[in-house]
């Protein structure tokens, strides 16, 4: 006997299967508190008013995702010429206009698809930070341990937040003040610093390998630290009597 009406709807009619899905879906509220989130979102919104009409949140994100891409192949082609540190920073702007707008374009036409959105926002997010990050192992600017390292914290930092969105409806845009946008920036400014100090501490370290090495121990701390919180929250709220 079927006991929801998912299962109900499965049983009588596939075909209603996806629509009582649909019904069960429920959008998580977005948690943005980054340094720059206010300036941004009002960058954001007047430019989506802006865009013209044959332009939409699809195409922004495979721009944002080929700008991603692009990044991570300037990185490793820096390799042979410090000049393509110059391309990454471009690409990075790019990325940030096509992965940040997407999802404001559709909230300002009314074209939201919000399980579409989300998954495809965040493979792509996947795929592109690792080919970023396999950019800069490449690149001779960072030893390729520590690009790894930031890979996979960042993969569990993205891991703790869908879970977090889906157990708690709460999507978590940003982790003690910094958020995508605030990571490009530093990104873009370390790449600069590259082009006169690659080496420092009297030539002995890697610019990035030291910047790389603070980001790690940051994301690792983010990601235990909102771990610890959110499994505290989860055990309050369905204590066992």
């Amino acid at each position: 006997m079927a006991s929801t009406l998912t299962d109900f709807c499965e049983q009588v009619d596939p075909r209603v299967l996806s629509e009582a899905r649909k019904e069960k879906f429920l959008k998580a509220s977005r948690v943005q508190e980054s340094l720059l989130s206010s300036i941004e979102k009002r960058a954001l919104l007047a430019t989506a008013q802006r865009l013209p009409a044959w332009v939409n949140s699809d195409h922004l994100t495979a721009l944002g995702f080929l700008a991603q891409i692009m990044a991570g192949i300037s990185y490793a082609m820096a390799r042979y010429d410090r000049q393509w540190l110059l391309v990454v920073i471009v690409c990075l702007a790019v990325n940030w206009f096509g992965d940040s707008l997407d999802g404001t374009l559709a909230r300002v036409r009314n074209r939201q698809r919000p399980r579409y959105g989300f998954y495809v926002d965040h493979m792509v997010d996947s795929f592109g930070s690792v080919a970023l990050m396999g950019g800069l192992a490449l690149s001779g600017y960072m030893h390729p341990y520590i690009a790894i390292g930031l890979l996979v914290a960042f993969l569990l930092l993205s891991i703790q937040s869908y879970l977090a969105t889906y157990a708690l409806g709460e999507f978590q845009l940003s982790f003690w003040s910094f958020g995508p946008t605030e990571l490009r920036i530093l990104l873009a400014v370390g790449n600069l610093a590259l082009f006169r100090w690659p080496v420092v501490l009297h030539g002995h370290y890697r610019l990035f390998d030291i910047g790389g090495g603070i980001g790690l121990i940051g994301m690792a701390a983010m990601t235990i630290y909102f771990t610890a919180r959110n499994t505290h929250r989860l055990y309050v709220q369905e204590r066992l009597s």
